[in-house]
């Protein structure tokens, strides 16, 4: 597991400052006041201000800043070494107070013994993680009695197709279950600028939505909603069409496919 681990690492490590570059990522407009979050985030997390956040898997905390100009008292956490490097120094630069941690998620409970009101994480965290089952039990450990835990993240049922090279249509061919092995995947670019010069390996896991639900509800969570999208936030296959909404859509499909799904719980107190 740990040379899974490491290679995942050592790709988001290369990925972070292609990722600040790109265009998906619009630093520059997220200096000037932009938030990155989207907008079903905003609106089914609620008013933060004044709560203690955690962000889990922040890459380089964008999100995580935008909670922050919210008004949330924000920790952001990262395996990347190069990615919290830069939230930090972002934070610096815009002077907004946050605190970033570079920590593996399974490791987290070792780093902090505090506890938070708010845990949050989202869009394409969950393949990185191989225990679902303990990840929702550190969630749980680091939630305050009556503290809240959302994510927004993509829909594994959309993880099932195809969604490299001239692909026109689609195309069923990963499966939908979790297997203990992760698929290997050649990283050429990066999901924010497939043109970069970024050449690695990355280890995923697929997990069902029935995974997710059953591994927070055996922590003792207890589920407020599940709401299923059918549209995203990026354009995972090439054949999509951007709506005024800036969500990417399968319109050929009649938006019949869950594309996205976000869920809120929280910890009895």
């Amino acid at each position: 597991m740990e040379e899974f681990k490491q290679a995942n690492r050592e790709l988001w490590n290369a990925w972070t400052g292609v990722n600040a570059r790109s265009e998906t990522y619009d630093l520059a407009g997220f200096k000037a006041g932009h938030s990155s979050l989207h907008p079903i985030e905003t609106a089914e997390v609620g008013d933060v201000a004044g709560k203690r956040l955690l962000h889990l898997q922040c890459h380089f905390g964008l999100d995580t800043l935008s909670w922050a100009r919210l008004g949330a008292q924000v920790t952001g956490v990262d395996f990347s070494e190069q990615a919290i490097a830069l939230a930090q120094s972002l934070a610096a630069e815009l002077a907004l107070p946050a605190r970033f941690l570079c920590s593996d998620v399974y490791e987290l409970p070792h780093l902090l013994d505090e506890q938070f009101d708010v845990l949050f994480t989202s869009a394409g965290v969950l393949c990185w993680l191989n225990d679902l089952p303990r990840w929702a039990q550190i969630v749980a450990h680091l939630l305050k009695p009556g503290g809240t835990f959302y994510i927004r993240e993509f829909h594994p049922l959309a993880m099932v197709f195809e969604n490299e090279g001239d692909i026109t249509d689609l195309q069923v061919k990963y499966p939908y279950f979790h297997s203990p092995e992760p698929l290997r995947w050649e990283a050429n670019g990066s999901y924010a600028d497939p043109t970069a010069d970024v050449h690695g390996v990355s280890y995923e896991w697929q997990h069902s939505l029935a995974d997710v639900l059953n591994a927070l509800l055996g922590a003792g969570l207890r589920l407020e909603f599940l709401h299923e999208f059918p549209y995203c936030s990026y354009p995972m296959f090439p054949f999509m069409e951007q709506g005024p909404d800036g969500n990417w859509h399968l319109r050929r499909y009649g938006d019949i496919v869950p594309l996205m799904f976000s869920l809120r719980a929280h910890k009895p107190g």
